[in-house]
């Protein structure tokens, strides 16, 4: 076993700790800046069309990015209606199991992937791309899918918000 696989076996335990931690921080209450939630559209569709246009020549690949979004928008309303949201200060507080096992879970498939990456060096096996695998897909259009319609929703409660305060 060499010093490099040593360091990485004592490395990751601390940065998954580190990333649930700093996970844990952001599922609190928190101040609704929309410019964030547009940002957060955003990026999570650019995720998904960039992933998408990769995969048009394998169509089923491109189905399960497509089957892992589809039940990350079903997530995300699920986590939007157990969101807590203050009307009067625009701060909300989202469900932290929910988008703490969104998240960790592709962490873990990005952790499981430079694995891989590192056993592989030196053989003749090839990299594997990120696109290639439907687990990773699913995961990618779990989290895509989840955080986009969150961020939609956030969008869309701040929009509400603000027709109110006009109405009255």
């Amino acid at each position: 076993m060499s010093i490099t696989t040593l360091a990485l076996l004592v490395l990751a335990p601390f940065l998954v700790w580190r990333f649930y931690q700093r996970l844990k921080a952001m599922m609190m209450r928190q101040r609704s800046i929309v410019s964030r939630h547009y940002t957060g559209v955003g990026v999570f569709a650019a995720m998904i069309l960039v992933a998408g246009s990769e995969l048009i020549a394998r169509p089923a690949l491109l189905g399960w990015l497509g089957v892992g979004t589809a039940a990350g928008i079903a997530y995300g309303i699920w986590g939007l209606r157990l969101t807590r949201f203050e009307n009067d200060t625009c701060y909300f507080t989202p469900n932290a199991r929910l988008g703490m096992v969104i998240a960790m879970l592709f962490f873990a498939r990005v952790m499981y992937i430079g694995v891989e990456i590192y056993a592989n060096q030196g053989s003749n096996v090839p990299t594997p791309g990120f696109t290639d695998s439907f687990i990773t897909l699913l995961a990618l259009g779990l989290t895509a899918g989840y955080f986009g319609t969150y961020s939609a929703g956030l969008i869309r409660w701040r929009r509400a918000l603000k027709k109110a305060v006009n109405a009255a």
